[in-house]
């Protein structure tokens, strides 16, 4: 009876250690990543995932594992130092700052670790560089969801067939430093077509209610909102304002154009961040260096419309589909 009670437990025990075996085999991690996201939206969301399929791709074709630290700011610029600094703490080998403000967090917290960014409109703008020929230098590079910005001011103007006089709102965040970039081109080339251009900013989600609701009573032909992280944060506050007023919505980005937008010229953000990716194992396999990588874009942006708010406020997607615009979710 004992020699068969110590089979067992032999048996057992050889068990229990092939399984702890197989699992620190699973357990095996080559590279840490911190991932900071400013906002839980839909285009942020798909940048992070595109990021971490790549990446994950990427390095399994050399054989490679990475592990991810994944924080969301929940929209609260004031949280992002807080999350890199940890990332610094834990010397993690890359961090991927996700949207403007991650970006300049994480630039000040630290100047050795690799930094990306991706959901950035303007690197230039972003980090204060004056003259910026496209590349970073030190430890930042990444991608940027610049569209173009006079391309879709004048989509705006064809498709509302807005003329000389009218008059078009500009939405967006104040604390947002690339959309103060953006409303300024817009602004500028509407200007030069004669259109009447006023700005309505909100400094944070606080008072987007009371501005997005002036700015749809103020007697608009329409309304431009760029690619801006507060207002994709709360598009569906700009939706109940404009909507109820019959003000359409052209947005900078697939996402806000989705919550509150009838039509948009956006990049593909899933795409983005598997751009992103790329760029992250490259660094992290000696196969570049973050220094000498220039800032990478999405060469395609695509025409959208949305069918829900385009019928709500009588516009033609007949036509609009004869000028190459694809519903949302196509």
């Amino acid at each position: 009876m004992k020699k068969i009670v110590s089979v067992i437990l032999a048996l057992t025990l050889c068990l229990g250690a092939a399984i702890s075996l197989t699992s620190c085999k699973k357990q095996k991690v080559d590279f840490t990543v911190g991932i900071i996201q400013l906002a839980p939206h839909v285009a942020l969301d798909a940048a992070t995932k595109g990021f971490k399929d790549a990446l994950v791709e990427e390095l399994g074709k050399a054989g490679k594992a990475v592990e991810f630290k994944e924080k969301n700011a929940g929209g609260e610029i004031s949280a992002c130092p807080g999350i890199v600094g940890s990332f610094v703490s834990n010397r993690v080998d890359l961090i991927l700052a996700n949207a403007t403000p991650a970006l300049q967090a994480a630039v000040k917290a630290t100047k050795s670790i690799p930094i990306l960014g991706t959901s950035v409109t303007e690197y230039g703008v972003a980090l204060g560089i004056e003259n910026f020929s496209g590349t970073v230098g030190g430890n930042v590079s990444g991608t940027s969801d610049l569209a173009p910005l006079e391309t879709q001011a004048q989509m705006m103007i064809d498709t509302l067939s807005l003329t000389e006089g009218d008059r078009v709102g500009l939405l967006f965040c104040s604390a947002e430093d690339n959309s103060h970039y953006q409303v300024n081109v817009v602004e500028k080339y509407l200007q030069a077509k004669g259109i009447t251009t006023e700005r309505y900013s909100f400094s944070d989600s606080n008072d987007i209610t009371t501005v997005a609701t002036n700015a749809a009573n103020a007697g608009l032909s329409a309304i431009y909102v760029p690619t801006d992280n507060t207002a994709a944060d709360n598009a569906s506050v700009i939706k109940n304002a404009t909507l109820a007023k019959g003000v359409p919505v052209f947005a900078g980005e697939e996402g806000i154009c989705a919550g509150c937008g009838y039509a948009t010229l956006s990049i593909d953000y899933y795409s983005l961040g598997r751009k992103t990716g790329e760029m992250a194992a490259k660094i992290l396999l000696g196969q570049a260096h973050i220094e000498d990588m220039a800032i990478e874009y999405d060469a395609v942006p695509t025409k959208k419309y949305n069918p829900e708010i385009c019928q709500a406020l009588g516009i033609d997607t007949a036509a609009l589909k004869e000028l190459g615009y694809v519903a949302i979710g196509q």
